[in-house]
């Protein structure tokens, strides 16, 4: 009786491991219409080139070296079976491959980040050569010190200064922006962007249908990103465990929009459909860390203040001029910090200073080493197209097409 009901479970939780890791692999739609949506046409194709590919790019490498990094297992060769793989202590009460399967799309959502920050002007295959980089090391590393357990280049552990992560507000999101950051730093602003007394020129997107809708994925998928982070449903505990996010999480995305709209209007008078779309997002990058812990209404109030703070932060960056045409590294990276910095509110297990300590870990290695990659990339293969390409639209340039051809205005 008691083996049964043990298959039972282990049915169970790895059914729904892997319907949240389809989940967040289809989040992976949702950045491409988001990023689409907010490009200009000319660099519609490209962008969801380079989308499709990341995540292949991203599979691979975790398959070949990334899971090894992180866990110390080994996918590439082992044969997966209940009993686990190389590196594993344990059996798990659910299949090892629907782990892998629901840590690989976590790489990829990392890295789905960058695309947009680096929209427009970044070559496609410089892009795709720092995924590489980036999915098969950069991550997987950080990733070790963290879910992995392993101390920091073992000094210490962050587990043991009070760091806590539920499900990835700094260990994807922010490591995602930043290395957005480096790259959009080293490829600098898109030509016209910002005039020579300061101003800012806007760049509508092309498709704000498609952008709301590739949001509403985004909000679709984060319930498998979260959710599935309980890591098991198949109990009273778990099931109640599980509810409790999913609440927390559609909680968090509509305080976020709610409020971004709002200090949207009163900052410039109208409602910015962007900044609202930006303001769901951040207001789930903002409870991610921690959605097992808060009440309803206090993640409604962790994702407004997650959406009040990212409509500014877009601003700030502009000023600074740093380009960023979807705002992937506010809602991503500066939100993601303060989803960091809110889990101790309703978590006693979590520290402040775990938290910054943390923080500073994950931003600080994931920059430097995107900055070096980026340096390596851009001196083997260069990493922004001509300014005849730029104008010219990247569609034709990369890829040889254009996603609305029968619209010569798109450009």
């Amino acid at each position: 009786m008691e083996n049964e009901i043990f298959q039972l479970q282990y049915a169970l939780d790895t059914f729904y491991f892997l319907v949240c890791g389809a989940l967040v692999m289809w989040m992976a739609a949702g950045f491409a219409m988001l990023e689409a949506g907010l490009v200009r046409g000319k660099n519609t194709v490209e962008i969801l080139t380079k989308n499709v590919t990341l995540f292949a790019v991203a599979c691979t490498m975790y398959m070949v070296c990334g899971y090894a990094i992180m866990y110390g297992g080994d996918y590439l060769l082992s044969s997966i079976t209940g009993d686990g793989v190389a590196g594993a202590e344990e059996p798990a009460t659910y299949a090892p491959s629907a782990d892998f399967f629901f840590q690989v799309v976590f790489v990829a959502t990392a890295m789905s980040i960058v695309s947009g920050a680096v929209a427009e002007r970044m070559k496609l295959f410089a892009f795709l050569a720092f995924a590489v980089v980036m999915t098969g090391f950069i991550y997987p590393m950080e990733g070790s010190w963290t879910w992995g357990g392993n101390p920091v280049f073992g000094m210490y552990t962050l587990a043991d200064l009070g760091f806590l992560d539920f499900a990835g507000s700094g260990i994807v999101h922010m490591a995602g922006a930043a290395a957005a950051l480096a790259g959009v730093l080293l490829v600098g602003p898109r030509k016209g962007k910002y005039g020579a007394n300061g101003e800012v020129n806007a760049f509508p997107g092309a498709n704000l249908p498609l952008a709301t809708l590739g949001t509403f994925i985004l909000w679709l998928g984060w319930f498998g990103f979260n959710g599935g982070s309980v890591l098991a449903t198949a109990s009273v505990d778990s099931a109640n465990a599980v509810a409790v996010v999913f609440m927390n999480t559609n909680a968090a995305a509509a305080g976020g929009c709610l409020a971004a709209l709002i200090t949207a209007k009163l900052m410039f008078g109208k409602a910015d459909l962007t900044m609202a779309l930006n303001g769901c997002l951040a207001g789930l990058v903002a409870i991610t860390a921690g959605p097992d812990t808060p009440s309803a209404l206090q993640a409604t109030l962790f994702g407004a203040l997650g959406g009040v703070l990212v409509v500014f932060s877009i601003v700030t960056l502009d000023k600074l001029r740093i380009d960023d045409p979807v705002g992937a590294i506010s809602v991503h990276g500066v939100v993601g910090l303060l989803g960091l910095l809110l889990v101790p509110v309703t978590n006693s297990d979590a520290a402040f200073s775990g938290q910054i300590i943390g923080a500073l870990t994950i931003f600080g290695w994931v920059f430097v080493t995107s900055l070096v990659a980026f340096f390596a990339i851009r001196a083997v293969l260069g990493l922004r197209v001509s300014e005849e390409e730029e104008y010219e639209g990247s569609d034709i340039a990369e890829c040889g097409m254009e996603a609305y051809p029968e619209f010569t205005s798109a450009r």
